[in-house]
């Protein structure tokens, strides 16, 4: 009887065993996975400025009052954000945009931009509570940035310079155009390519 004890002890401490080493494994390929399939940055298009070229420069009305000079230099960058009142993701990324701008506020400012009728937008800018923001309205400045899907965003540096732009539908996306800045790489999705590149030969 206690022989049998003994065994049944024995046989679940190796099988307690074998299942640690088993999680430990599988723990090592999950992360390997993630590093594979990392978040690639925002999509980046191959239209439009390019990374590293002087931004165009708009001087536009902006929906508070005032002019906005995009692409301009100035004290800080700017990220320029496209956007429009019926995109759920553009809706669903405002408050992530309004806590990066608080959070790097003196290097950066925060721009939005779209087109279309002006009613519709003052409307959506208050209730989108964007009252201080720059809010501007030109079918030129999307199309000199070749914008075909929306959200899209540019970050320019305070010399003018573009130093990354792409489609984002997350936080990742978005402050992954200023870790590609910061790292001073093209995109975090092409520094990916890359990697992956190197990896397989």
């Amino acid at each position: 009887m206690t022989d049998a004890l003994v065994i049944s002890n024995l046989v679940l401490w190796v099988a307690v065993l074998a299942l640690l080493v088993a999680v430990i494994a599988l723990s090592r390929q999950i992360g390997i996975l993630y590093e594979r399939i990392a978040p690639m940055g925002a999509l980046m298009m191959d239209t439009g400025p390019k990374v590293g070229e002087v931004a165009p420069v708009f001087d536009l009305p902006s929906l508070g009052g005032g002019q906005v000079a995009v692409g301009a230099p100035g004290p800080r960058a700017t990220l320029l954000f496209f956007l429009s009142p019926t995109c759920p993701v553009c809706k669903k990324l405002l408050p992530v945009l309004q806590s990066i701008h608080a959070a790097e506020s003196r290097t950066l400012g925060l721009v939005f931009a779209s087109d279309g009728e002006m009613p519709e937008h003052a409307e959506f800018r208050q209730r989108a509570g964007l009252g201080a923001f720059p809010y501007v309205l030109s079918a030129e400045l999307g199309m000199s940035w070749r914008i075909s899907k929306l959200p899209y965003a540019v970050l320019i540096d305070e010399r003018g310079i573009v130093r990354g732009k792409g489609l984002v539908n997350s936080r990742e996306q978005i402050e992954s155009l200023l870790t590609a800045r910061d790292l001073g790489l093209v995109s975090v999705q092409d520094y990916m390519d890359r990697k992956i590149a190197k990896e397989i030969a």
